[in-house]
């Protein structure tokens, strides 16, 4: 059945296929590191009227796309860009994406999306695994980490009312390093955080929270751990922090956001050693996993807790059939992309070993890094990383610096490099996913430092 309406909106075929043609090249070829921000006042200049009664035509639109639009953002699959979380997709998850587009896929309910919802839930299925759960395990694949720690820190607020009063006022436990959202999600659900200190580096310990709840702690209804805090890449005491959650009865929630891909390394797995305690946790296939943009795993231990948080109930929603799996009950949402079957296809493709080697090659190339920069006279290590973030200093540059370098290096196409705030102090932050990222590169251009001048990079 030809689903194209010809008279309001007719289909250009020689358009469909030079749109499959620019993204094949794309998927190929790879990234342009040259591309960035531009301002909206340039951007304007050249996408002005784009929307507008009569229209312009695919094939200029098409062109504003590729041209204006696409080299205004930031390369995130780049092997040089080392800022931010970056991204590595496979071409395989990057092809497939196109098809999940085409397939029209309501992945909200059973009814309307059952086979990409059960093959969504097979890759839930192997981070559940992964991570030491039993078979009644599962969740959902929401936009990112934000939604993701909203929706599991709303299902633990819901079973702490149900259980206790529900007219009391509520905190969740975390430390400072938490990522933004956790304070965000907190201002949405109007509850307070007790801040816990952090030892000596900033991760949250089981004794430290002991002490923190023994002191003021009988309103926490949840605590947020970290595996691989944003800002420094830390691994929160797991183990411990599970022996306090699980003695008082506290939801243990894990923002895994980044680091908690590092489940499919053997090398570093057993740091994750209590993670298997937790009651939820996020990742975002989209940071290390090799999934493009949007994706996070959202996962709970015991999913009727979600459902009874979050399953929606309407006249029109009736019919749902409660006894299938229906992504719209796990998460703050109804409206849904099935946007975990481009990692569900990547790992199909691939296999789940490849997956595994691709992160010990990511976390073997920080090794050498890091190795790299500890025996430069010119470049100090802030600490030894618990994953791949790594955060250094340049001795003698200040503020200014520091950030003429990076600009330069960035406007360049050379590296993406943004030093961020670390107790007060201004460092260079790296932070590795990409497989293709090669030490003797990076070190290459770090060894750019050494000259008295911080603009002086490689072109």
């Amino acid at each position: 059945m030809d689903i194209i309406d010809e008279e309001f909106f007719p289909i250009d075929r020689q358009l469909l296929d030079d749109v499959i043609a620019w993204s094949t090249a794309r998927i190929i070829g790879g990234e342009d590191p040259m591309h960035g921000a531009r301002s909206a006042v340039e951007l304007e200049a050249e996408l002005a009227d784009s929307v507008c009664a009569a229209g312009i035509g695919g094939t200029e639109a098409l062109r504003r796309f590729t041209e204006v639009i696409v080299p205004a953002t930031r390369a995130q699959g780049h092997p040089m860009n080392l800022a931010y979380v970056p991204a590595a997709p496979t071409a395989a998850a990057l092809t497939f994406d196109l098809a999940v587009s085409a397939a029209q896929i309501f992945g909200g309910v059973w009814e309307c999306g059952a086979g990409a919802i059960h093959a969504e839930n097979q890759a839930l299925r192997w981070l559940a695994d992964l991570a030491g759960w039993g078979p009644g395990a599962g969740g959902t694949f929401v936009q990112g980490g934000t939604v993701g720690n909203l929706s599991a820190l709303a299902t633990a607020r819901d079973r702490a009312r149900r259980a206790g009063d529900p007219r009391r006022r509520w905190r969740l436990a975390a430390t400072e390093a938490v990522h933004s959202s956790i304070s965000a999600a907190a201002q949405v659900m109007d509850v307070d955080v007790r801040w816990v200190p952090g030892d000596d580096v900033g991760r949250l310990t089981g004794p430290a929270l002991r002490a923190a709840l023994d002191a003021d702690g009988d309103d926490v209804f949840a605590v947020v751990a970290n595996v691989g805090a944003t800002n420094a890449g830390l691994v929160d005491d797991l183990a411990g922090v599970a022996d306090v959650c699980t003695e008082r009865g506290i939801w243990l929630h894990v923002d895994g956001a980044y680091g908690l891909a590092s489940m499919v390394a053997p090398s570093v797995r057993a740091r994750l050693a209590g993670i298997e305690r937790a009651d939820s946790f996020v990742v975002d296939p989209h940071k290390w996993l090799f999934a493009p943009y949007d994706s996070c795993a959202l996962v709970y231990r015991e999913p009727r807790h979600a459902a009874a948080a979050h399953a929606q109930h309407a006249g029109y929603l009736d019919q749902i059939d409660r006894g299938e799996w229906n992504p719209s009950d796990y998460a703050i949402q109804l409206s849904r992309r099935v946007r975990g079957l481009p990692l569900w296809f990547s790992l199909a493709t691939h296999g789940t070993e490849h997956y595994a080697r691709a992160v010990e090659r990511v976390l073997a190339t920080t090794a050498e890094v890091v190795d790299g920069i500890a025996s430069r006279d010119h470049l100090e290590l802030v600490m030894d990383p618990d994953l791949s973030v790594v955060l250094f200093r340049r001795p003698g540059w200040d503020d200014r610096e520091m950030t003429d370098w990076a600009t330069a290096a960035a406007r360049s196409g050379t590296v993406l490099i943004v030093p961020t705030r670390w107790n007060d102090e201004l460092v260079y932050r790296l932070c590795l996913v990409n497989p293709r990222t090669v030490a003797a590169d990076v070190l290459a251009v770090l060894d750019t430092m050494a000259d008295a001048h911080p603009t002086l990079v490689p072109t």
